[in-house]
């Protein structure tokens, strides 16, 4: 039986009530988009429904009446207890597995679970932990024929989802929830529809998919240095390094520390000269201290989140006692992006928006739906813009305080350099956040439970509309072993985003701090990331312009095998390459082996003879077949040397065809909005022993630069062949044994 939060006696209480209330239908649903309908319970029908965030534009109010579909299984039934009490019930036919819910660990199939949408401050969590970082109303429903449906409760307020007994949305809000329901003839569909409802991530710079080292903290700068040169000495591939809270003065966000980090120009000047990029750290809580200028110009302005009496809200963070930005004004925005002109000038490169929650160290919140974290109390005043609702108390804005938080700052970088694309990484997110930032899992611990969680936490991040997403590689809390760091670091390089950290307790947790072996098993996992790095940049974009996960679960492949719905231990990244981890302290990979030819590869070989001599601590990685799949030169990081040779992985399947195709443009800026980017598609076909291999079609300006050209074909009756040529000239290659 699944594992489910331990609920307050309220809470129960509330839960036998609902047995015993009348339930109403929306007979007259409106049509937001084609296939997608908003049910609104009728008692709550003369009322207007507020504005929701997670949507890039408000749904007309008197969008088409719709005529609910025939089969009840998708229309919601309201109940309410009191004015503020609601619950929205969908029921779900026998054979539907249940996904999404944003971030949550546990299994990836959600069937049988519960979470609630409150974002916690939940250090070391577990599967029984009832909320996290982010809250995302939103559920994805695989019917037994593979056709799909997504749920989504349109409120901010706190929500609890219960999947216990088909789908239950209950929340505690004054204002109506109504609720959304898409219907599509796949998951896939469903995905791509949320994507075009709550928005697309952001193409990100080249250098963010490359791999990134933090620890709470590094100090002083010159053990900043130390790290980046451990890096580049050991050939260990490296792109970002980050700066935690102590590089602050007292934790005094937008300073530096005067003697731990006294010339952070110079720092970042150091990094950018070895190739890495520098991201620095920003929270929301603003040191109450007259004469500090953020301090300052806060009260002036009087930005700051109120208490129910009208007085600045004051509660203690890392500096001690803080002030409160009201991110939910455009105004408070503006003002917080003005704080970045002289911090991001020193020559940063991202902001990572942490404890955003947000975070306070001495609140409680204990109710039917909201549990114990720490917060600021709900009842604390936003001043907030008619776009997101007007003013409200902080249980309707709580769960989008850092979603706010992220807009402005990611509206600051853009408008400082306006010629790059910003990076902004966010703890606190909900659905829809993917429009302004990544995100990770949060703070997780070093053991195998994390890792295991790692993949499914990715999948269902992605299913919820959030695609660069990935763990603290090797556990944030506690102490990792050689084992689990090298097992960890091979998988989290397959992940979207991929980020070493760890907590200030622990040990060193860089990958030549835990002997040879794990050194080596790590360097061969960076090697195999940032030579899929075209790949991988190919998936980002396909990411940023349709929504599609980069990391999928594995029922994409067919989703009406039941057989395939819970399997957590393989993912699919992208569609072309299959994933199959060990995930528990044996290195035997147990998982999901596919019907079919589906050759292993090794990356890090260059040789087709080689292409499956993989080291036993790393996952198995599959090609499907009919597909071809791009790699790169190794680099030691994303911008060292052009893409050259480019490297063509051939699957061919038992049609003897493959196809695939590879996204290329500066990998920084916004030249390829206007064309200046190249999707190149390649076709291979066989003919008896001979395979020719020629780029079928190119879309875009990018100006071309004759490079090399190395292919690999494999076919399904056992032959391969290799050969080298130019790009964009058809490569004839003769097949052998």
């Amino acid at each position: 039986m699944p594992l489910l939060p331990k609920r307050p006696s309220s809470a129960r209480i509330l839960e036998a009530l609902e047995r015993v209330v009348p339930w109403r239908a929306d007979a007259a649903p409106r049509e937001i988009a084609t296939g997608v309908l908003r049910y609104t319970d009728p008692r709550r029908a003369s009322q207007p429904i507020p504005p929701f965030p997670a949507f890039i534009v408000e749904p007309d109010p008197a969008a088409p009446i719709a005529t609910p579909p025939a089969s009840a299984a998708t229309q919601p039934r309201f109940a309410s207890i009191g004015k503020q009490y609601q619950v929205a019930h969908l029921s779900v036919e026998v054979g539907t597995d249940l996904y999404g819910t944003g971030e949550v660990a546990g299994p990836l199939c959600r069937n049988g679970r519960r979470t609630t949408c409150w974002n916690t401050d939940a250090f070391g969590y577990s599967e029984e932990s009832p909320s996290l970082y982010q809250s995302h109303p939103y559920v994805l429903g695989v019917r037994r024929d593979c056709s799909a449906f997504g749920g989504i409760c349109c409120t901010t307020y706190p929500t609890e989802i219960d999947l216990s007994a088909g789908i239950r949305f209950r929340t505690r809000s004054p204002l109506p929830a109504p609720i959304v329901v898409i219907e599509r003839p796949s998951p896939q569909d469903v995905v791509s529809t949320l994507a075009e409802l709550t928005g697309f991530m952001p193409l990100p710079p080249r250098w963010a998919l490359g791999y990134h080292q933090c620890r709470y903290s590094y100090e002083p700068d010159t053990r900043v240095q130390e790290i980046a040169d451990g890096f580049r000495s050991r050939n260990l591939p490296c792109d970002v390094i980050w700066m935690d809270i102590d590089y602050m003065h007292g934790f005094r966000c937008f300073t530096f520390d005067p003697e731990k980090f006294a010339q952070p120009a110079e720092l970042n000047t150091y990094l950018h000269d070895r190739g890495f990029k520098a991201i620095w750290m920003i929270d929301p809580g603003i040191k109450k201290d007259p004469g500090y200028h953020a301090h300052d110009q806060m009260v002036e302005g009087n930005h700051f989140v109120r208490t129910a009496k009208g007085e600045p809200y004051v509660g203690p963070v890392w500096p001690g006692d803080c002030l409160f930005p009201d991110f939910t004004r455009a105004s408070v925005r503006e003002w917080w992006g003005s704080l970045y002109d002289d911090y991001i000038n020193t020559g940063i490169d991202g902001v990572w928006n942490d404890m955003n929650e947000p975070a306070v160290f001495n609140e409680q919140n204990d109710s039917a739906v909201v549990p114990a974290a720490r917060t600021m109390p709900k009842d604390n005043q936003h001043d907030a813009d008619a776009e997101l609702g007007g003013p409200g108390d902080h249980a309707r804005y709580h769960n989008v305080y850092g979603v706010q938080m992220v807009r402005g700052t990611r509206d600051a970088i853009q408008r400082i350099n306006p010629d790059k694309r910003p990076f902004v990484l966010t703890r606190a997110g909900f659905l829809g956040s993917q429009r302004y930032a990544a995100t990770w899992t949060g703070d997780n611990l070093s053991d195998w439970n994390h890792l295991r969680w790692s993949v499914s936490m990715a999948l269902n991040l992605g299913l919820s509309g959030q695609p660069l997403v990935g763990p603290d590689i090797g556990g944030f809390g506690d102490e990792a072993t050689p084992e689990l760091f090298a097992r960890w670091m091979g998988i989290g390089c397959l992940l979207p985003f991929a980020r070493g950290h760890t907590i200030k307790e622990s040990g060193d947790h860089e990958p030549w701090s835990f002997g040879e072996r794990t050194e080596h098993v790590s360097r061969l996992a960076l090697e195999r990331r940032y030579r899929l790095m075209p790949y991988l940049y190919t998936l980002a974009r396909e990411a940023s312009t349709t929504g599609a996960p980069i990391v999928r679960p594995v029922f994409f492949l067919n989703p009406a095998d039941p057989k395939l719905r819970a399997i957590d231990d393989a993912f699919l990244l992208g569609s072309d390459v299959l994933v199959r981890c060990a995930l528990d302290e044996s290195p035997e990979i147990r998982s999901f082996t596919p019907e079919g030819f589906w050759p292993e590869f090794e990356p890090t070989h260059t040789s087709n003879a080689q292409a499956s001599e993989r080291d036993a601590d790393l996952p198995a990685l599959h090609l499907r077949p009919c597909s071809i799949v791009p790699m790169g030169p190794l680099m030691q990081h994303t911008g060292e040397k052009p893409l050259d040779p480019l490297t063509l992985l051939v699957t061919l399947d038992e049609h003897n065809a493959a196809q695939g195709t590879i996204y290329r443009d500066s990998g920084e800026g916004f030249a390829y909005r206007e064309g200046d980017s190249l999707l190149a598609t390649y076709s291979a076909s066989r003919t008896g022993n001979t395979v020719t291999i020629e780029r079928a079609r190119s879309d875009g300006s990018l100006p071309e630069h004759t490079h090399g050209l190395h292919v690999q074909v494999r076919t399904h009756d056992g032959k391969y062949a290799e050969a080298n040529g130019r790009d964009g000239e058809t490569l004839t290659l003769e097949l052998s044994h």
